[in-house]
């Protein structure tokens, strides 16, 4: 289709959902929806809403807004979209159609969220990523399980069990909230990456940490950062070096995820895969760094007890600086532990209503198959 001028048209493209939790199953969703046009307008749900259809969210609707508007595919983010998707939404915003996972989304009613846009034929599907889902990761914090990372000659190996109650193993009863193995690979990072090289002229900004669950605490920080420099890299540690100091059960997220994670946001150029600790003049020459950042929070020492940004800080070129959120990943684990029982019940909820979808789409396949037969007979 072409605009009155002459020009080829934009295809706007519309997404929606709770973006509760955003991880990069959410961005790679938002990816592919991307690729499919010009311009991506994303709709956020509110606290109500959600709480209405699914049960409580684990971040509040101004968190989630700040996180989706900071991926890197958004070019709009509608706050307090409504649940179910009409033909008015997308017109209101002259998107052409709406985008979605192949996975089920159903009201408290148990009603297809999409089924006006379905069958009005302006709706498109993207697969879905598997082995992430927000209930995987509710999961892994609510049971404190070490099996979604290894250590020593495992440690980049992906974890095939997480046991719990809330559907998130392989033999999960929900194919939906049941979550299959994360398989990382070279095609998926450079999908995420912006494929850039800092320029000569560019003042180069390094940040280094585990960036777990990655949030909003961290996307501020990383704003701050960015104020610094043109180009961010950030340092990204290995499983075994964050559990090291960070101890219990972290990262909850393993190195593959969390690189995926950060990739996405609009502020970040480059992850280096298994920083190491402490910084070193041979990363910051290779990089050409000029400035090294940390957050206003506790630094800990290295495993030999050294400072870890001592070469850094010999150079004159470490800042601290204060993002003004203190959220942490701990911040978050105490919110979903102090919530177990609404978590366990919702996500219970939720597969429930998911199996009945599924067996409601299965009976109408049959029962059109079974007409065609009969007209075939």
């Amino acid at each position: 289709m072409s605009a009155s001028n002459g020009e080829k048209k934009q295809i706007r493209v519309w997404c929606d959902g709770c973006y509760d939790m955003v991880h990069f199953g959410h961005a790679n969703s938002l990816r592919q929806a991307k690729a499919l046009g010009d311009v991506l307008i994303v709709g956020v749900h509110t606290d109500e809403e959600i709480a209405k259809h699914k049960g409580p969210p684990v971040f509040t609707q101004e968190e989630r807004y700040k996180m989706v508007k900071a991926i890197k595919w958004v070019d709009q983010v509608v706050e307090g979209a409504p649940y179910v998707t009409t033909l008015e939404t997308l017109d209101k915003y002259q998107c052409d159609f709406c985008v979605h996972g192949d996975d089920i989304t159903v009201t408290a009613d148990g009603i297809d969220t999409y089924h006006l846009v379905k069958n009005a034929g302006r709706y498109r599907e993207v697969q879905r990523t598997a082995g992430v889902s927000t209930t995987d990761l509710v999961g892994r914090m609510l049971l404190l399980t070490r099996e979604h990372f290894k250590r020593g000659d495992k440690e980049y190996s992906v974890a095939l069990e997480h046991s719990s109650n809330l559907g998130t193993d392989r033999t999960a009863r929900s194919p939906y909230t049941g979550c299959s193995q994360f398989l990382p690979t070279t095609q998926k990072i450079i999908q995420f990456s912006s494929g850039l090289s800092p320029k000569p002229t560019d003042k180069v900004v390094y940040v280094a940490g585990a960036f777990d669950l990655f949030h909003v605490g961290h996307l501020d920080f990383l704003a701050a950062a960015h104020e610094q420099g043109d180009f961010i890299i950030v340092g990204l540690h290995t499983d075994l070096e964050v559990n090291r100091y960070k101890g219990s059960n972290y990262p909850i997220m393993n190195l593959h995820e969390r690189v995926l994670s950060v990739l996405a946001c609009k502020y970040v150029h480059e992850v280096v895969i298994g920083a190491p600790y402490s910084v070193t003049a041979e990363l910051m020459d290779h990089f050409r760094v000029q400035v090294v950042c940390h957050g206003d929070t506790a630094i800990a020492r290295d495993a030999d007890g050294a400072d870890p940004y001592a070469v850094p800080k010999r150079r004159g070129c470490f800042k601290i600086i204060k993002s003004g959120n203190s959220m942490t990943t701990e911040d978050i684990v105490q919110r979903i532990i102090s919530h177990r029982l609404e978590f366990e019940m919702r996500n219970t909820r939720k597969e429930h209503k998911e199996i009945a979808a599924m067996k409601a789409i299965q009976s109408d396949h049959l029962k059109q198959n079974g007409t065609c037969l009969q007209q075939e007979s």
